[in-house]
């Protein structure tokens, strides 16, 4: 791919996001009813390809029960209120009041009351029992020392997440959470991420994990961009991923590994342009904060929002859609997108005439120069305004 130099010392390849891209009409239409976005990882099948994100503001143990009674996999965050607080309820009140100028303090004494295992147990079971899939998600520091209740306490599905997880962590300090040997030792499959590369994608893909989470940086309530300088568009970076994918294939004799594209999608546009860039399924946070269920009540906040040393998110006010089923099935009541965010999937792919989630990852695409040029203008209108100011 050619590169642009940026200066004499230093080039870097263009990257694009959602929004300088189209998904491209072919010769052929499909009745919308003919068209399946379900979507299958390890023994599990879902009906929609959608993997809620494990934010306090998005996913609650009742809140995972009804995503997974709709089709989707709610992920509880293991570290947040619910597993720290018997009654997390009146500290979300708070967080939902708190002013602007110290919003971030304070979540960060909330979020520093310790986990208490039990109520990983408790949570897992109360989400099991409603007969859903369970899946639920630590990051790479705490995995190794909450792992085992978590296995213990019936989870389906395990997820390791943080801002960037890589295979090869290098530390002068401790031992590292060795992923190749950890995820070999578990009965369960294992989602990992987040990654923004194809040599990181790789990577991952080669620790045996049974889906990798691509993005980073790219989420509403994130601002790792902004705090850390790190982040690759969204596009470039799934389709990157896919093409890992193909050559672990290839390298592995036809193992599969899941591309779950991870942040940054607000639209059911963006979520068929993320499939069509080779997701299988999307994990979305702030689309799901907008619901009338949602815990965050009009609130949403990222992990890294509450890090005690370096926040990298913010708490971002988010206007309410309607219930969680409008949200994801419809019928919309907008004309923007935001709502029936799986009905805008199905339509794009049968108004391009493929059937199935493999099929649409073929589909072509175009980079819109329209498109390019609408947002440079208006983050020139932007910078004219902020310099007025």
């Amino acid at each position: 791919m050619a590169e642009v130099e940026i200066g004499i010392g230093k080039t870097g390849r263009r990257a694009y996001g959602f929004d300088d891209i189209a998904i491209v009409p072919s010769r052929r239409t499909r009745d919308p009813e003919d068209v399946s976005i379900a979507w299958e990882i390890d023994a599990y099948r879902f009906e929609l390809p959608l993997v809620a994100s494990a934010m306090d503001g998005v996913v609650s143990p009742t809140t995972a029960i009804e995503i997974g009674r709709l089709g989707g996999l709610g992920v509880l965050n293991l570290e947040g209120l619910w597993t720290r607080y018997d009654d997390p309820e009146p500290l979300l009140d708070e967080i939902a009041s708190l002013p602007e100028d110290t919003a971030t303090a304070r979540m960060q004494e909330i979020y520093a009351k310790p986990i208490e295992p039990d109520l990983i147990t408790a949570r897992v079971k109360q989400i099991r029992d409603a007969g859903v899939t369970v899946a639920a998600s630590l990051t790479p520091q705490r995995t190794v020392q909450l792992a085992q209740t978590v296995l213990d306490s019936g989870v389906d599905l395990f997820v390791i997440q943080g801002t960037v997880v890589s295979a090869e962590h290098v530390s002068s300090r401790s031992e590292p959470l060795n992923l190749k040997r950890f995820i070999a030792d578990l009965d369960v499959p294992v989602l990992v991420g987040g990654c923004a590369t194809y040599q990181s994608a790789l990577h991952l893909m080669r620790t045996g994990a049974a889906g990798i989470l691509v993005g980073v940086g790219p989420g509403q309530a994130n601002t790792t961009r902004g705090v850390l300088g790190i982040g690759v568009p969204m596009a470039t970076s799934i389709a990157d991923a896919a093409g890992a994918r193909r050559d672990y294939l290839d390298e592995s004799g036809g193992r599969y590994v899941h591309v779950i594209a991870d942040g940054g999608m607000r639209t059911g546009g963006d979520v068929a342009k993320a499939i069509a860039c080779g997701a299988d399924a999307v994990m979305v946070g702030s689309p799901l904060a907008r619901a009338t269920e949602a815990p965050g009540r009009g609130w949403h906040w990222g992990h890294g929002s509450y890090h005690p040393e370096l926040p990298r998110g913010t708490r971002v006010r988010v206007e309410p859609a309607g219930p969680l089923a409008q949200v994801l099935l419809g019928p919309a009541r907008s004309d923007d997108g935001t709502t029936n965010l799986f009905g805008g999937l199905r339509r794009a792919m049968a108004m391009t005439g493929y059937s199935t989630i493999k099929e649409f990852q073929k589909v072509e695409v175009m980079v819109s120069p329209a498109l390019l040029a609408e947002g440079r203008g208006q983050q020139r209108a932007q910078a004219v305004g902020t310099a007025g100011r």
